[in-house]
């Protein structure tokens, strides 16, 4: 007699526990391009991608005419002229590899910096769907992270009505 009194005690008790968990699934980087501001953030990127780049291939530019000057010039030179004139290329060539290297972390940077409002947007209005449709946990589906998820669950589309995003077709 107790342990069918303690069977239906812990049936109770687990039953009661799922039932206070509602886990739903959300698509952000789907909803995130999708955004308009997406667009936005992406112009405004590729122009400060081009002002980089822009200053870079002056750097190239620069670096290749002085190897054009030393290529013309290499057999007049003595040895300790040629010495310093490969020491000032390897510089300028060093030189060129960080700014490429500092510029990558640029544009990183800069793509973060414009992308914080949008997923701030995007975590404002998940809190929100989720505290008004009872989810205790919203997982995000990208990378393929799991072996199955109901679809029921998926509150993709709810979040992108809620930001007034209309979801475009699909061409056939």
């Amino acid at each position: 007699m107790k342990s069918k009194i303690i069977f239906i005690g812990i049936a109770l008790l687990s039953t009661i526990t799922f039932a206070q968990t509602k886990v739903g699934t959300i698509d952000s980087d789907y909803i995130i391009s999708i955004m308009p501001e997406a667009k936005i953030v992406l112009k405004r990127s590729e122009n400060y991608g081009a002002k980089l780049d822009s200053s870079f291939t002056l750097k190239i530019k620069k670096f290749q005419e002085e190897v054009e000057v030393y290529k013309k010039e290499e057999k007049t030179l003595g040895d300790l002229a040629k010495k310093g004139r490969i020491k000032e290329l390897s510089e300028m060539e060093a030189d060129i590899k960080k700014y490429q290297q500092n510029g990558n972390q640029l544009m990183q940077l800069k793509q973060d910096e414009l992308m914080r409002p949008l997923y701030k947007k995007l975590s404002d209005v998940i809190k929100e769907v989720s505290e008004s449709n009872n989810y205790t946990q919203i997982l995000t589906i990208t990378g393929n992270q799991f072996a199955y998820i109901d679809e029921k669950f998926d509150i993709t589309e709810l979040v992108i009505k809620k930001l007034g995003i209309v979801i475009p077709t699909e061409k056939k």
